[in-house]
């Protein structure tokens, strides 16, 4: 069994190995015509099941083979230009590359003893990051597991920095468009039900300073302590971004920690052209950002950002077999000082790589030719008399919804949209997202690959609206009979 470890002795059957599960994975890239192959859970389970984990197969090529069957097959691919549905990007080669070299040698990026350099690659990345957004010198931050760790992070800063007695009494104000796990931050940091208040949005799904200014006076007239402001720049739904600027300002007034959801909108930071859609995050206390939504990295790639980096000491502990408190006198980096986590991949290495080959005005074309993408799709669907558009995008986000020209209740509205979607998935021609909008059901293209093209909306569109209009017909004729 040992000629299966990575060593010395065994460097030329790792190369051999990984080399064919490359060419697998290359030979399916090219091959793949359909983004699903639409297969069902029902049928798929079987396959899996009938796995016998307790008999190995011996070799890889024979593994390679029984995983082209379990999963290679019939994954759902996101670099198909008709993969539209959620926050999913194709990856670029350089962070491929990037993800192979980290996963053979297996740093830890908890402490200096287990990572060196790689401690160094990710504090550099940090700090580049953090000048990007216009945090200050003072800056900091870790790489995280994504969004929500990141969220949940920030927002325990934010409470011990308030600085309260009593637990019940703080209070966090986020859009009603924000990401879910604000309410569920709160809920672990055991804020209670009523912690997170939800301020209301306008027309374009931005959050209305007038209602969070309101919101603010109020809690301070009640006695409760405004912990933190959770402001968004790409919320999920709809790629909206929120005043940053004015929201800033009513932070400063009130003494609230400002924290910038960017977990979407970070792509801006490259960009040559819209980075001026996020003025005012660098106002932030904190900041979420998801390298592998807007930055084309491999999942896991995020981190949590912070103005003043003496924050995280509250997410320090220190145990003597791993980062005893001499670790500091000693100026050795650990980076387990600044994390949730303990054991952590090397996932800054795939940026580092990134940055290196492509750099970031590689990275920010990317992200602007889906903005752009997204622009010319929401004038397609604004001159479609077949569709309703919620909003005109900021990023890379449409919301719509097939609506007949003859007159059909709401409810059958939805249930034709709900239908396209999932005959649409069950066909594996594409894959489109759905979410619901003042309590109708709604269809997404979450649109980050540059690969798409306008003629793939509009293909995609009259998919859609064939399979509605189909599903309505049917319907009629049940009704009828």
């Amino acid at each position: 069994m040992r000629a299966h470890l990575l060593n010395d002795a065994t460097a030329e059957r790792y190369r051999r190995s990984v080399t064919e599960g490359v060419e697998r994975v290359a030979d399916r890239l090219a091959t793949v015509r359909r983004p699903f192959t639409g297969v069902t859970p029902d049928a798929l389970a079987p396959v899996v099941s009938a796995v016998d984990l307790d008999r190995p197969l011996g070799n890889a090529s024979a593994a390679l083979d029984e995983l082209e069957r379990v999963y290679l097959r019939d994954a759902v691919y996101f670099h198909h230009p008709r993969y539209l549905a959620h926050l999913n990007c194709p990856v670029v080669i350089p962070a491929v590359l990037g993800e192979t070299v980290l996963s053979a040698v297996n740093s830890s990026l908890d402490t200096w003893d287990q990572s060196a350099g790689g401690t160094l690659i990710e504090r550099r990345l940090i700090d580049w990051t953090a000048g990007r957004i216009g945090l200050g010198a003072s800056a900091d931050g870790v790489f995280t597991s994504g969004g929500t760790q990141s969220n949940l992070q920030a927002l325990l800063l934010a409470r011990e920095e308030a600085k309260a007695d009593t637990p019940a009494k703080l209070r966090v104000f986020a859009s009603e468009c924000g990401h879910f796990s604000v309410r569920k931050s709160a809920t672990l940091l055991g804020l209670g039900p009523d912690a997170v208040v939800s301020v209301p949005c306008d027309r374009d799904k931005r959050m209305r300073t007038v209602a969070l200014a309101a919101e603010l006076e109020r809690c301070r007239a009640e006695g409760l302590i405004p912990m933190a402001v959770v402001a968004t720049a790409g919320t999920t739904d709809f790629g909206s971004i929120d005043p940053l600027s004015e929201i800033a300002a009513l932070c400063a007034r009130y003494g609230t920690w400002l924290h910038v959801d960017a977990a979407y909108g970070c792509g801006l930071l490259a960009s040559t052209t819209r980075r001026s859609l996020l003025d005012g995050i660098e106002h932030a206390d904190s900041v979420t950002v998801d390298y592998h939504k807007s930055f084309f990295q491999p999942v896991s790639s995020s981190a949590v950002l912070v103005r003043d980096g003496a924050t995280l000491r509250h997410a320090t502990y220190h145990a003597d077999y791993l980062n005893p408190r001499r670790a500091v006198e000693e100026r050795i980096p650990n980076q387990v000082d600044k994390s949730l986590q303990t054991t952590r991949r090397f996932d800054a290495l795939k940026l580092w790589m990134t940055l290196r080959v492509m750099g970031a005005d590689g990275i920010g074309q990317l992200f602007d030719e889906v903005c752009e993408l997204a622009a010319e799709g929401w004038r397609l669907l604004t001159a479609d008399p077949r569709y309703d558009v919620v909003v005109e995008p900021r990023l890379s986000t449409l919301v719509f919804r097939y609506v007949p020209a003859r007159i059909t209740s709401p409810a059958a509205i939805d249930r034709a949209n709900l239908h396209a979607r999932k005959a649409l998935f069950a066909s594996g021609e594409a894959v489109v997202a759905g979410t619901s909008v003042g309590g109708r059901q709604y269809l997404k293209f979450t649109l980050l690959n540059p690969e798409t093209s306008i003629r793939d909306i509009a293909a995609v569109l009259d998919l859609i609206a064939g399979h509605a209009e189909q599903y309505l017909g049917g319907e009629n004729l049940v009704r009828a009979s």
